[in-house]
């Protein structure tokens, strides 16, 4: 196993964060702002703190210290937040809005659809039956929300995310997706159980039709153990999608000792249906409510144990270091920034958010894009050539071509044959054709993971540099990490106040939610 390596120059990425260093975090009981401390031990990195009320709490931050260390040197902020939409005054993460605090704009929005759902799970406590209450955005709501994530500066928000409950409940869904793709939205993702685009073959061209770029598909392992909620729907929603041209992404929520022995038979599944899919989002579970320390140990796996996991169960056909964190692609941003001249999209979370890799089909292998491309190198160079484009007046393509030569980098003998990085590299940093973006991802199957904090595990630091975020109808923007592990004062607090009763929502609509149930998942047996 080859893996390219830059080695000429002087690194301009390096800078790796020293352990321990201090950090503010949050008490799981009483939600205090307190300090806390990220160390290393055993080859782990731990975070530990001490409430003066309810004691000391000690957890993993990230399984493996050696890949956190890497992971750090791609630690990147973003521009802020030009117009925020709250004051900051009580702090992170009892501000967001986004306050002037937040240090990374709007990635990706998601808008919650609906409460309901046509699954009944023993671990889902917020479905509408249980939350006593039914809460559906009206589109004029929903439209709001889209155009004030749109003209947020200096970025505004070009990626929504629609989601649930089960949004594909809602039968306005098509009229809500054409609404969103005429404010100017170009990406639209629908994050769904699949069961309706399994049942109803002319759904998935409706969606596609109406503007959805992808399907974020619920999809935690390839047997019905694992998989109790949709693995027996999965074969026909690929086939529906297939038939739609409408791209899936994979998304497992992985939890140890529950589904973590199958984290490589996920990518290979996905890997035989790449014509369909384009990736899978692995996602370490998020522990939330009160949970004593030894079931979080039992369950608990952090990024880099799902890394390793690969690299074990693949045996060896994707490494550990083929992954990256997500703010290491900031380079691309600054090249297309300097070109343009105009602020851009920019993945600035925080490094410890996510890790992600992309992988090609060649004879029938998975092979990662480190095999053939000097990913390190590659970024390395990106960010000098920003520096020196920023400074130039003159940005013809010829002088373009001149000054950027990504072929270096790559090495065409090993790269996946009839496909030219390179030009598509070329299109994307210099014509802004993203019709080559499509393509690549097309030939690609990308393999990431993002793992979403708990109580036990708060690092505000994060919080603050969240680029997935929630839009509501109170005109707030709120970060993932706030928006669900605080929901006494975000989620439940925000939806119940724009919902009706279920008593009043059934009498209206004449239709009762125990009906929708289509299949209830109950707890598995130890």
């Amino acid at each position: 196993m080859s893996i390219l390596k830059h080695t000429k120059r002087k690194s301009k990425i390096a800078r790796e964060i020293k352990l321990p260093y201090k950090t503010i975090t949050l008490c799981p009981e009483c939600l205090k702002v307190i300090n806390g401390t990220v160390y290393e031990e055993d080859g782990k990195v731990m975070i530990r703190k001490t409430c003066p009320e309810h004691g000391e709490f000690v957890e993993v931050y990230w399984g493996d210290a050696e890949m956190f260390k890497k992971a750090s040197r791609f630690a990147h902020d973003g521009k802020g937040i030009e117009t925020p939409n709250t004051d900051g005054k009580n702090g992170c993460p009892f501000s967001c809005g986004l306050c002037p605090l937040h240090k990374s704009h709007t990635a990706l929005l998601n808008i919650v659809l609906t409460n309901r759902c046509d699954l009944a799970c023993w671990y889902c406590f917020f479905y509408a039956r249980r939350a006593g209450y039914v809460y559906e955005p009206t589109i004029d709501q929903i439209v709001n929300i889209v155009r004030i994530a749109r003209d947020m500066k200096p970025v505004g928000c070009n990626a929504i995310q629609l989601t649930g409950g089960e949004p594909t409940l809602r039968e306005d869904l098509i009229d809500i997706i054409k609404a969103i793709r005429a404010e100017g939205i170009d990406h639209i993702q629908l994050n769904t159980n699949g069961i309706k685009l399994a049942n109803d073959p002319d759904l998935a061209v409706r969606v596609k039709e109406a503007g959805v770029n992808t399907v974020y598909l619920s999809f935690d392992g390839v047997d019905e153990k694992t998989n109790p909620k949709n693995i027996k729907e999965v074969p026909a929603i690929l086939d529906n999608c297939r038939k739609a041209e409408l791209g899936i992404v994979f998304v497992p929520t992985i939890i140890r000792t529950v589904n973590d022995h199958q984290i490589g038979d996920i990518i290979r599944y996905a890997h035989r249906n790449m014509d369909v899919v384009r990736g899978v989002n692995f996602q370490p579970v998020s522990l939330v409510g009160s949970m004593p320390r030894k079931e979080r140990k039992k369950y608990r796996i952090t990024i880099p144990d799902v890394i390793k996991k690969i690299e074990e169960q693949t045996d060896g056909e994707i490494s550990r270091w083929d992954f990256y964190p997500v703010p290491s692609v900031t380079p691309i941003t600054h090249v297309v920034e300097a070109i343009t001249g105009e602020p851009q999209y920019e993945f600035t979370c925080h490094f410890a958010c996510g890790m992600a890799t992309y992988v090609f089909d060649i004879d029938g292998k998975i092979v990662p894009i480190t095999r053939f491309i000097d990913v390190e190198g590659f970024f390395e160079y990106l960010d000098e050539k920003a520096e020196e484009l920023a400074h130039s007046r003159v940005k013809t393509l010829k002088m373009l071509k001149g000054i950027l030569d990504v072929r270096k980098f790559v090495d065409s003998s090993k790269a996946p044959k009839g496909f030219d990085v390179s030009r598509i590299l070329f299109d994307v940093l210099v014509r802004h054709d993203y019709t080559a973006l499509s393509e690549f991802h097309v030939r690609t199957l990308f393999i990431g993971m993002m793992h979403f904090q708990d109580l036990y595990n708060y690092d505000i630091e994060r919080v603050k540099r969240c680029v997935i975020h929630y839009g509501t109808p109170d005109g707030r923007i709120i970060p993932f990490c706030a928006f669900n592990v605080l929901p006494e004062i975000y989620r439940d607090r925000i939806q119940a106040e724009f919902s009706i009763p279920v008593e009043e929502w059934e009498k209206k609509t004449g239709k009762r939610l125990k009906d929708e149930i289509y299949r209830v998942v109950k707890r598995p047996k130890d």
